[in-house]
């Protein structure tokens, strides 16, 4: 009996925690505060004029203004003296709204030369790169060391010592004489 009523209190507990009112009642679910219901207030500054009445508490700051007023500042930008489009890029084919893309993303104050700097600064790159490339690739600093053996006069050779009946590694052979070679040069 004990027994039954255990499981049947972990069961009831098993179904609870499941049921999203009830993880909200226990503490279980984490409740983020609301994006949209957040406001930034404006810092606390002492204001250039000290005669100034203190503020009523609970009243609205008056350099804040609603989250509306301040939605509608931000989105069309009032109070921004700002010179218009027209005043600024000439009319160039482009439409109004190309112009004004243009415009916040800096074209009007392009460096006139700025595709021979460019090229001056990756040509220095590029010639930094392959001088490296070209010491990975070509690892060696000489020509291996050695006399270079004519094919011909070596062909020529052997078809004389064995015409004689000479042994082919008589006088004027010509003999290998191989470099020590590094701890790590048969591994890569």
């Amino acid at each position: 009996m004990r027994r039954a009523g255990v499981f049947c209190l972990a069961l009831a507990a098993l179904a609870l925690a499941g049921c999203e009112s009830a993880r909200e009642q226990l503490g279980l679910e984490k409740q983020a505060p609301d994006e949209f219901r957040v406001v930034s207030r404006a810092p606390l500054t002492v204001p250039p004029e000290f005669a100034l009445r203190p503020p009523r508490p609970g009243a609205p700051r008056p350099q804040v203004g609603t989250p509306t007023d301040q939605a509608r500042r931000t989105v069309f930008r009032l109070g921004d003296q700002q010179p218009s489009v027209q005043e600024i890029m000439p009319d160039d084919g482009r439409s109004l709204g190309e112009r004004a893309i243009l415009l916040e993303a800096g074209a009007n104050q392009v460096q006139p030369d700025i595709r021979q700097v460019v090229d001056r600064e990756t040509q220095q790159v590029n010639e930094e790169s392959q001088d490296f490339l070209e010491d990975l690739i070509f690892w060696r600093d000489s020509l291996p060391s050695g006399d270079i053996v004519d094919a011909e006069s070596e062909a020529r050779r052997l078809r004389e010592a064995s015409a004689i009946g000479e042994p082919v590694t008589g006088a004027g052979t010509p003999t290998i004489e191989r470099r020590q070679r590094g701890i790590f040069e048969g591994i890569f």
